[in-house]
């Protein structure tokens, strides 16, 4: 076959070869169109006329177009057509069947063809391309293919339909009447003139309310269903086929939302339309719930990828042993949690152990971290928006309340969320609803809320900067982390469960920590609390040279406890929270980092240059790390570590 036709050439073929003509224009029409699209010199449509008959419609040879003929399907490719995929015979097709006397009597030598099934499965009629010359395999024309043959299986199923009401005017009223199609005849206007049963139905339309209602005024008003009714409504003021267009309408008597797949074409006295269509809401409702349910699996799947500070809940104070109560009371219920605390003190830990120990546990815990969002974004990633909702809503996204839908949403930093998003998360607590950014429609959220913060609310309430009756919707059941000064007894507990995690994690053998680096660990402040402590361990197993887990000075000062307690005075409950300890990198420069990968980076780089990047021997940094030289490589190239530049 010759070269594939161009993108615009090929789209131009099959929209004009589906295009809408006359009864006995139709066919004539797609045949020449789909051999300018294959580049075959023949094709046929076919109609079945009874058990292995068919009669054609249309055939168009180099020559022209042929008359009908009716013959027998035994022997020829179209018996071998099953399904409605197409068969394809690149080349010697006149040796598969030699009793074909088309194939025989033209010298055809390669094939490709189609059943046209109705929705039923039953055989409509068949549509064949064949050529002289070889048709190789190419995936782009078997598309296309399949394109037109869908197209004419639909404009046989339509013939079908409209022989069927032609019969008689008796049988076609009953028929429009009892038939589970949907059919509607509207003026001009988009005004009923008469609607059968299901229409009636799938539109929620009181047989009395029938004549007269205006079928456009069921349209949302959203900008996709909008844009698409007026498209349909385009197509037909135009004279043109509206054929498969799926619309979003609203039933009349409760308002809830249906989807349809919808025919019209206007009558040829051009004074109304005749319409047909199906309720497709189950199908819609489930493609979105499979869009919900693969959206949620992407986020969990990123969630596990993601890095915890900690995966246990590790300590026995009567602080924690507090909170624990606190949450095995309030994890068998639906109650709204608060969840306050300083920095690095759990309060994610704590709400999975409240979503884990709620009868939600088997679905989904989504979080968002409200401060890590643009203003202007917290809104669309909280309830989602429609397409066209606003500039770059090229396609409608699905908020995380609606993958929470069943679960828990976990709202931390809830004190950063804007006023004007505040209102709209008051009404899911109050209301159990949102819309969708764009959206009029409103969808409904079960859905539990824990929610955190290390800000004073009640301060911000005084100060204008968050909404009053949204603290006390949220603050139903509150919880307060205790800082990890306040919690010493489990100080040892967790530098045991970090040290064993960091030696896993890095290769080392840590074998006891000495009464000296615990009593320190046990009386310093930890103003940065667990996060802080987890990364000085991490550090310290990194640079203990030995078994004995050492903690450098310099690392982790003395410190009295109360030298930073937050300040408190009688029914202020603001905090301050002091400045952690800074970590020296191997520059001899400070840095906050509290990555373990980059407390690993600066010892390596700090080894590399006292050893002048000798990596193995006696005097090398393989031998100072205590690591093997191949290990030490892999972690050089795996920290992007150069000594050019040294930290690239």
């Amino acid at each position: 076959m010759a070269s594939d036709p161009s993108d615009i050439d090929v789209l131009r073929a099959i929209a004009e070869g589906t295009a809408t003509a006359s009864a006995g224009e139709f066919f004539p029409s797609l045949v020449s169109h789909l051999c300018d699209a294959l580049d075959a010199r023949y094709a046929f449509v076919a109609g079945v006329t009874g058990d292995l008959r068919a009669r054609t419609l249309a055939f168009r040879t180099p020559q022209g177009f042929e008359s009908a003929t009716e013959w027998d399907v035994t022997g020829t490719p179209c018996e071998r057509l099953v399904g409605g995929n197409p068969c394809h015979y690149a080349d010697g097709v006149s040796e598969h069947f030699p009793n074909d006397v088309i194939i025989a009597k033209r010298g055809i030598e390669s094939y490709l063809g189609a059943q046209l099934l109705a929705s039923d499965g039953a055989i409509l009629g068949y549509l064949c391309a064949f050529d002289t010359r070889p048709m190789p395999h190419e995936p782009s024309k078997l598309s296309i293919f399949r394109i037109f043959a869908a197209r004419a299986a639909a404009e046989l199923a339509r013939l079908r339909v409209e022989r069927t009401l032609g019969e008689s005017e008796d049988r076609f009223r009953d028929l429009f009447d009892e038939a589970p199609i949907a059919y509607v005849h509207e003026d001009l206007e988009s005004r009923f003139i008469r609607a059968n049963r299901s229409a009636l139905r799938i539109l929620g339309v009181k047989p009395e309310e029938a004549v007269g209602t205006v079928g456009i005024s069921l349209v949302p008003d959203t900008p996709d269903a909008q844009r698409r009714v007026r498209e349909a409504f385009e197509s037909i003021g135009r004279g043109t086929d509206t054929s498969g267009v799926v619309l979003e309408l609203r039933r009349k008597d409760n308002g809830k939302p249906i989807w349809l797949e919808w025919w019209s074409r206007p009558d040829p006295s051009g004074t109304y339309t005749r319409t047909m269509f199906v309720d497709i809401t189950d199908r819609v409702l489930m493609e979105q719930e499979q869009a919900r349910l693969t959206e949620q699996n992407r986020y969990l799947r990123e969630e596990i990828k993601s890095v915890h500070n900690f995966e246990e809940i590790i300590g026995r104070s009567p602080a924690l042993l507090d909170v624990l109560e606190k949450v095995k009371l309030v994890a068998a219920t639906d109650a709204s949690v608060l969840i306050t605390g300083e920095t690095g003190t759990g309060k994610e830990l704590i709400a999975r152990a409240i979503h884990s120990a709620s009868r939600r546990h088997d679905k989904p815990l989504i979080k968002l971290n409200c401060a890590a969002l643009p203003t202007g974004l917290v809104e669309s990633e909280l309830f989602g928006h429609e397409k066209g909702a606003f500039s770059g809503a090229i396609a409608r996204r699905i908020g995380r309340f609606e993958l929470a839908h069943g679960g828990t949403i976990f709202l931390d930093e809830i004190g950063e969320v804007p006023l004007d998003v505040q209102v709209k998360l008051l009404r899911v607590l109050q209301e159990r609803e949102f819309d969708r950014v764009g959206g009029s429609t409103p969808i409904k959220a079960d859905v539990r809320v824990i929610a955190a913060t290390n800000r004073d609310l009640l301060r911000a309430i005084s100060e204008g900067k968050f909404r009053q009756d949204l603290y006390y919707r949220l603050n139903v059941f509150p919880v307060q982390l205790a800082p990890l000064r306040d919690r010493s007894e489990d100080i040892p507990l967790l530098v045991h469960y970090f040290v064993r995690r960091s030696v896993a994690q890095i290769g080392r053998q840590i074998a006891r920590t000495p009464n000296e680096v615990m009593d320190r660990l046990r009386h310093y402040a930890w103003p940065g609390n667990i996060r802080e402590l987890e990364n000085v361990v991490a550090r310290a197993v990194i640079l203990s040279p030995g078994e004995d887990l050492v903690v450098e000075r310099e690392v982790l000062p003395i410190i009295a406890a109360d030298e930073t307690r937050p300040s408190r005075a009688r029914g202020e409950s603001a905090r301050t929270e002091p400045t952690p300890p800074a970590i020296v990198d191997g520059s001899g420069g400070s840095t906050r980092s509290h990555a373990l990968k980059d407390v690993e980076r600066a010892h390596i780089i700090d080894a590399l240059r006292r050893t002048n990047w000798k990596i193995e021997g006696p005097s090398g940094a393989a031998s100072a790390l205590r690591l093997n030289p191949s290990t030490l490589r892999s972690r050089i190239k795996k920290l992007n570590i150069r000594r050019s530049g040294e930290i690239s």
